[in-house]
C-alpha cells in the first residue's frame, strides 16, 4: 500500500470531531475558547530511511530532527510552543554521540522559542528511531489550511528548490567534500524552518492555501489540489534555483528541474495567493490554480512526482 493510500484510509477509519480540524493539513488544530487555536503535529524519522547515520553528524540530526518539525506549525502560520522528543536508541552508539545530538535539537529549538517539554527514551536493537510531537498556537480562525486555494491564485514558494535533494545525492555518490558539494549538504543535514515567513503570510489578505515542502513540489502541490478541488499549472521554467545547484548539477550531470520538483526536504513553504496580493516574504510565482484538477506540467513533456513511502508488496 502506498503512503497516501493509507492516509486516506485512516482519514475515513477515524472522522475528526466536530469543531476540530484533524488529517489532512501539516497540523491538528484544536480551538481553546480563549482565543488561540492549539496546533499538533508529529513526525517519525528512522535510520536508512529519513536519515544514514554515516552520512550525517549527531548535531545535524538533533537539528533536523527538531527543524523538520518545527516546519509543520510554520506552514500553518504558527508560532512553535513546546515539544516532546521520543528516542529509540542502539546500544552502539558512540560516547557523546547522543549528547551532540541533543545540542543540535537544542539549538534550533531555542531559536524559534520551542520548549522541550517531555518525551520517551527506549533502547532499539538495530536502528535509530526518533519521533517528535511538535506544539503551537495561532489566534482562533487564522491558521492557512491546505483547502482554501481559488482559480486564479498564483503559487509561490519561498527560498529555493532542490539544494536538499542535491545534498543527499552528493553523499549518496560519495562526492569529494568541496565547499560547493557542503553548502547543499547543510541544506539538507541543517533545513530551516520558515517560521517567520508563515507567521507574516497569515496576517496577509489574499493568501489562500498553504503547506511546507517534505516531499517535493511535485508530490505536495497535489494535496493542496486534493483539499481545494482545483487544478494546477506549473512553470517548470520559472522554479527557483540556486546557483550552487546548477553548478553542480552542470558538472555532474544531474536533473536540476527533477531535483527541484521530486526530491524534497527543501521545508520551503509552498502558498497560493491572490494575483493583487502584497506579498511581505521573499517568494517566486511558479504557477496558478486553475480550475479542475491535475497538475499541468509547462516547459516540459515530464510528468513530475514526488517522493512516497511504500509499504508490503
Amino acid at each position: 500500500m502506498q503512503e497516501f493510500r493509507l492516509i486516506a484510509k485512516i482519514r475515513e477509519l477515524f472522522p475528526t470531531p466536530a469543531g476540530m480540524t484533524g488529517i489532512g493539513d501539516d497540523c491538528a488544530i484544536l480551538p481553546q475558547g480563549d482565543g488561540q487555536d492549539l496546533l499538533v503535529s508529529t513526525d517519525l524519522l528512522v535510520e536508512g530511511v529519513h536519515f544514514l547515520r554515516d552520512g550525517i553528524a549527531p548535531f545535524d540530526l538533533g537539528w533536523k530532527t527538531a527543524a523538520v518539525n518545527l516546519s509543520d506549525i510554520a506552514a500553518m502560520g504558527g508560532q512553535p510552543v513546546a515539544t516532546f522528543l521520543c528516542s529509540a536508541l542502539c546500544g552502539d552508539l558512540p560516547a557523546g554521540w547522543m549528547l551532540s545530538f541533543l545540542e543540535g535539537y537544542k539549538a534550533v529549538s531555542e531559536r524559534f522559542g520551542a520548549a522541550l517539554l517531555g518525551g520517551d527514551t527506549s533502547r532499539s536493537l538495530s536502528q535509530l528511531c526518533f519521533n517528535v510531537t511538535v506544539l503551537g498556537r495561532c489566534p482562533s480562525n487564522r491558521a492557512v489550511r491546505r483547502n482554501a486555494a481559488w482559480p486564479g491564485d498564483r503559487i509561490c514558494v519561498t527560498g529555493f528548490l532542490g539544494d536538499s535533494a542535491a545534498g543527499l545525492k552528493s553523499i549518496l555518490a560519495g562526492l569529494a567534500e568541496t565547499p560547493l558539494v557542503q553548502r547543499l549538504r547543510t541544506r539538507h543535514t541543517r533545513p530551516f524552518p520558515r517560521v517567520e515567513e508563515g507567521l507574516s503570510l497569515a496576517g496577509m489578505p489574499g493568501i489562500g492555501a498553504m503547506m511546507d515542502i517534505s516531499d517535493g513540489v511535485a508530490a505536495d502541490l497535489p494535496h493542496i489540489l486534493e483539499e481545494s478541488g482545483t487544478g494546477a499549472v506549473v512553470d517548470t521554467t520559472s522554479l527557483p534555483l540556486s546557483d550552487e545547484l546548477r553548478a553542480l548539477c552542470t558538472a555532474e550531470g544531474w536533473d536540476a528541474v527533477e531535483l527541484a520538483l521530486c526530491g524534497g526536504e527543501d521545508y520551503e513553504l509552498l502558498f497560493t495567493c491572490r494575483p493583487d496580493a502584497r506579498i511581505p516574504v521573499p517568494h517566486q510565482v511558479i504557477g496558478e490554480i486553475v480550475p479542475g484538477n491535475g497538475i499541468r506540467w509547462e516547459g516540459s513533456d515530464r510528468d513530475f512526482a514526488g517522493f512516497e513511502h511504500k509499504f508490503g508488496k
